[in-house]
């Protein structure tokens, strides 16, 4: 079963020396969107970047193609333990984190949040429902921006709208990846029962390009993710950072986009992202925000 995407990359398995972690090469500068990027104050960045190091090495263990479902486990909770100091050594990121959060006394239970995701990714490769991803998705996605609000010091007041950006973030890249997924893991976050009802399965995700029927769930899925998209457009609003307020406001900007490109691309045939238009209207209008 292959799916007619990019060819696949072989990620290093081995573990780097007294360490469960092992890079796959992805950075910030991989992701779709910024990651505490200039606008946010520089001490500020620093901490969600030790909160993204963590992030990214608990992903690459969940997404390795090399390791057994049991050694992820077991690698996600040695980083769980580096992180709440139940074990000394181990996980860098997890004790880089560790040392930022006693520094700002933010909790860690963002981070332990994440840890519930990606060992559902080791084991988990189907999702039966919309509800059932909006659930994988509150502990995928959701931790991440509470974190970032709590660095800033802002209220809760703010979490469900941040909740539904990041979810919807976390279903746009879902479907930018969805040939891939299945091709390099064997996991679709594609809801099976709106497959089902088009007649569908997960094996119509190898193919080299998009049915209508399967077509007709993509775009279920981003009305879904516009509906998310509308509740998120309250975020910048509701925070008082103003270099946050804009931070939001690009990366909600930039979510609308990416969303319209799927709408119009396909997912099978091709990667669908953002283009360098697309990030310089986004920040545009994002800046406004500043004010």
């Amino acid at each position: 079963m292959i799916a007619n995407d990019n060819a696949a990359r072989p990620r290093p398995a081995a573990a780097r020396p007294g360490s469960v972690e092992s890079w796959s090469g992805k950075d910030k500068g991989d992701e779709n969107f910024p990651v505490a990027s200039l606008l946010i104050a520089k001490p500020l960045r620093a901490q969600i970047h030790a909160y993204y190091a963590f992030a990214r090495n608990a992903d690459d263990i969940a997404d390795s193609p090399a390791l057994p479902p049991a050694e992820k486990l077991a690698r996600l909770d040695a980083m769980e333990a580096v992180l709440t100091g139940a074990r000394r050594e181990g996980s860098p990121s997890a004790a880089r984190l560790r040392a930022v959060l006693a520094a700002s006394g933010v909790s860690d239970v963002h981070a332990r949040e994440l840890l519930v995701a990606f060992r559902q990714d080791a084991t988990k490769t189907r999702y039966a429902s919309w509800a059932e991803l909006m659930e994988y998705c509150r502990y995928s996605a959701a931790p991440v921006g509470r974190y970032v609000l709590d660095v800033h010091g802002e209220s809760r007041a703010a979490w469900p709208a941040s909740d539904a950006l990041c979810a919807a973030l976390q279903v746009l890249n879902h479907l930018q990846d969805c040939a891939k997924d299945l091709r390099d893991l064997d996991r679709c976050y594609i809801p099976q029962d709106w497959l089902a009802e088009q007649g569908l399965t997960t094996d119509d995700l190898a193919r080299p390009e998009t049915v209508p029927a399967l077509r007709a769930v993509f775009d279920r899925m981003l009305d879904a993710t516009a509906a998310l998209n509308a509740q998120a457009a309250a975020l910048p609003a509701a925070v008082k950072s103003r270099r946050l307020r804009a931070e939001t406001a690009i990366i909600g900007a930039l979510a609308r986009r990416l969303a319209t490109r799927l709408r119009h691309g396909d997912p099978l045939a091709a990667r669908v992202k953002l283009s360098r238009l697309d990030m310089a209207l986004a920040t545009l209008k994002g800046l406004r925000y500043a004010a």
